[in-house]
């Protein structure tokens, strides 16, 4: 990171990261500091460790802490069985095949044999398994590896069938062996077809490239969901972007699989991952330093975050892979990027250097924790805001604790046209009422900045059930529409 801050560059882009550490220990927050400084944006990945909540990695304020979702293209794979029933999934299988004819389907549940099911190396019996499907559990091991179990010993095909854990979202593998990826409840019902069948059979066929699926984007179960637990005031992740099936640059060291024994080679693939998503968004970033020099890092990721979308093509609130459920701002942030309306957001939060340094006093760090932090050896801490939520971030995240009330200040630039005027419009769940004051806001210059202050009270007799809430305050006029998400959490009731 300092070899890129002294090689001058624009934008950083780190598809890599630690867990929930303070930031005075976390070195990528560190490097991402001393960038920002400078006026580099630094585009890091939120982590795969969803869908479990909580699970977040680089999600400093002067970081762009990206997710991921799907994008409309899919490579479509089906499973028939013996009983006529037929079952979509996905698979970038590129072979020959297994042909027309229904062979014997296999789930090696004998006994309660858990690696067996999970077709673990060494663990199915080919006396069983050659010339059959073989469905296999996916975990533990890797997806590709699985195929080979099954491959090496004797079997024609694989369905691999998700559990609990991944819930419906499917990723594609370039498998060695004719390979399908079914969801939990697909594969729920091929796991019963083939337990209580007599004779379960099965045929695989493969369908290419499809374009203008829907629903999408949907948010990628493996994406990383908030809560924020480094400083629950700030809401993370701040977007998401394409992190499923992306077609993506490959080293022709290994093969598409990553496994030793492939020895297929090609210069592309198709990846998964938040490492996936983050490169996106970083290049979304170098389009908007491109169109607007003068921005700063902060004014950069405002605009990628408040022109974000969060209705998928089926004009539907966005879904979470996990369940087919609706996401909301822990898993997607202000939601799905949007390049063309980024490019003009007409109102961005920018916040200087000096502001971060003020929201890192306001956490209890010591002096020197800041200055490991900051890198300066003058640090005093004598301005810091009374909360960390004071900071002037693009997004809210409101924590009632004793108080029921807890009050924000913002401030708006205007980077669209002079004599401009903005109407405040709010989203609020049922038990919190929002204030925000003023209600309109008018820019007579471009440049000029304007306050405004936002109050959130907490209705008494929430619901224990009922500990965290989302809503939204957004800022329009005619030609721009300026969202902030906003999550509530309740931690004493």
């Amino acid at each position: 990171m300092e070899r890129a801050i002294l090689d001058g560059v624009d934008i950083l882009s780190l598809s890599l990261g630690g867990g929930s550490v303070p930031f005075y220990r976390d070195t990528i927050a560190i490097g991402a500091f001393a960038a920002m400084e400078k006026g580099i944006l630094v585009s890091c990945s939120a982590g795969n460790g969803g869908p479990a909540k909580a699970t977040l990695a680089n999600v400093a304020p002067w970081i762009m802490t990206v997710g991921a979702g799907t994008l409309d293209r899919d490579f479509p794979a089906f499973a028939t069985l013996g009983n006529g029933k037929k079952f979509s999934g996905v698979s970038l299988y590129s072979g020959k095949g297994m042909g027309e004819k229904l062979v014997g389907l296999v789930y090696n549940n004998k006994g309660g044999n858990i690696s067996s099911n999970l077709c673990l190396a060494g663990s199915l019996d080919p006396t069983i398994v050659r010339g059959k499907v073989v469905l296999c559990d996916r975990g533990i091991s890797a997806r590709a590896e699985k195929g080979v179990v099954v491959r090496d010993a004797g079997g024609v095909g694989m369905i691999l069938a998700n559990t609990a854990a991944m819930g419906e979202e499917l990723v594609a593998d370039s498998h060695l062996l004719p390979a399908v990826a079914v969801g939990r409840k697909v594969g729920d019902i091929i796991r019963k077809y083939a337990g209580t069948d007599k004779n379960p059979t099965a045929v695989l066929r493969f369908g290419g490239t499809v374009v203008n699926v829907k629903p999408s984007p949907v948010v990628a179960a493996f994406s990383s969901r908030g809560p924020n637990m480094v400083t629950p005031q700030i809401l993370k992740p701040d977007v998401i972007g394409p992190g499923v099936n992306i077609l993506a640059a490959w080293s022709e060291a290994v093969g598409p699989t990553g496994l030793q024994l492939d020895t297929r080679r090609t210069k592309f693939n198709i990846m998964s991952g938040t490492s996936m998503s983050c490169p996106h968004i970083s290049g979304l970033a170098a389009l908007l330093k491109a169109a607007h020099p003068d921005w700063s890092p902060s004014a950069i990721r405002s605009a990628l975050m408040t022109t974000a979308y969060t209705l998928d093509n089926t004009n539907s609130p966005l879904r979470d892979a996990v369940d087919n459920s609706f996401s909301n701002p822990w898993a997607h942030g202000s939601g799905h990027v949007n390049p063309r309306k980024a490019l003009s957001p007409g109102l961005v939060y920018d916040i200087t250097p000096e502001e971060y340094i003020m929201f890192l006093c306001s956490l209890d760090y010591t002096i020197e924790h800041v200055q490991t932090i900051v890198k300066r050896s003058n640090i005093t801490c004598s301005r810091k805001f009374t909360d960390p939520s004071q900071l002037n971030y693009p997004s809210f995240s409101v924590l009632f604790g004793k108080s029921r009330v807890a009050r924000y200040s913002r401030e708006l630039t205007n980077v669209g046209a002079a004599r401009s005027i903005y109407q405040v419009m709010v989203e609020a769940p049922k038990n919190v009422v929002v204030t925000v004051k003023p209600s309109s806001l008018v820019f007579r210059n471009v440049g000029d900045k304007q306050r405004y202050t936002v109050t959130f009270v907490s209705k008494k007799g929430v619901n224990q059930l009922d500990r965290n809430a989302f809503g939204s305050i957004s800022w329009k006029n005619a030609q721009h529409l300026v969202k902030s998400p906003v999550a509530f959490s309740w931690t004493h009731i």
